[in-house]
């Protein structure tokens, strides 16, 4: 909607946002993850998701994508090597054997690279997923093309591989409330700052990685909240703006993103944000 709904770019390499990961990763999973279900479902239902499948999710983050997979019958393995609070809330859903209730098939999380995945005992994967989409932050697909490269040799030849952007500005009415993040940030802005999705930014990074594009596809992904409160907290759960954070405070930052977010409240005090996300099929060589 890992990273996040964007990836997280701090504009000075080692800074650290001034936020608490373990509470955000809770309103990630709590809130905002959802909102990117109807984007998982369309993917699962086009490629035929299923018994038989065998899953690599990359930025796997909590884990809800390869849940909604598992529950198809999908043997899933997610990876994720810079987010362990939500990693660990992964575990939780996909691993709860903990808890005392039965796994849910053949599931694997592990917090590192693909190659940290890899064993001579694991099948080659029929479908590799990056679902956090690109192309609301300059830079935001930096990185991507290594991992891609990095777990396509795990699966078969002709593979799908799965990217997902946001859809332009006129059909996201978020983007008005990200431009938030890059204001705030400045004199931080470079490597993070909010820009409009372009149209090739997906095959762009498809064809970096030696993918070969096969089909695209556009779901309407809207970001309903329940209250302002929650939708401040579900869209800094992203953490597209904690070099906003670093930059001024965080009552600064929860008030001007409350402000932006005003225009989107309805009468009933929810929060109602139609949004169209992107995702192109690309298949390994």
């Amino acid at each position: 909607m890992t990273p996040t709904l964007v990836r997280q770019h701090l504009a000075h390499a080692g800074e650290t946002p001034r936020v608490d990961p373990g509470a955000r990763a809770r309103d990630w999973s709590e809130i905002q993850e959802r909102m990117l279900v109807p984007l998982y479902e369309a993917v699962y239902e086009r490629l035929d998701v299923g018994h038989g499948t065998r899953l690599l999710g990359l930025g796997c983050g909590s884990g809800l994508a390869l849940l909604m997979a598992a529950s198809r019958g999908a043997a899933v393995t997610g990876v994720d090597a810079s987010r362990p609070e939500r990693l660990a809330l992964a575990r939780e859903r996909l691993l709860p054997e903990a808890w005392g209730t039965r796994p849910r098939g053949e599931t694997r999380l592990v917090e590192g690279t693909p190659q940290d995945a890899a064993d001579a005992e694991t099948p080659a994967y029929t479908l590799v997923t990056a679902f956090e989409p690109i192309g609301c932050l300059a830079g935001d697909s930096e990185g991507l093309g290594e991992l891609l490269q990095a777990a396509t040799p795990l699966a078969e030849r002709g593979a799908p591989v799965v990217l997902a952007g946001w859809g332009p500005p006129e059909r996201c009415t978020t983007s008005s409330v990200l431009r938030v993040a890059t204001k705030l940030a400045d004199p931080l802005r470079s490597t993070g700052s909010w820009r409009p999705a372009l149209r090739d930014d997906l095959e762009e990074v498809a064809q970096r990685a030696g993918l070969k594009p096969d089909g695209s596809g556009r779901v309407a992904c809207p970001f309903g909240y329940a209250d302002l409160d929650s939708a401040v907290k579900g869209l800094l759960s992203t953490g597209l703006f904690d070099a906003a954070i670093a930059a001024t405070d965080q009552a600064q930052v929860d008030k001007e993103v409350a402000e932006a977010l005003h225009p989107y409240q309805r009468r009933d005090r929810t929060v109602w944000m139609p949004n169209v996300f992107r995702y192109l099929i690309a298949r390994v060589s």
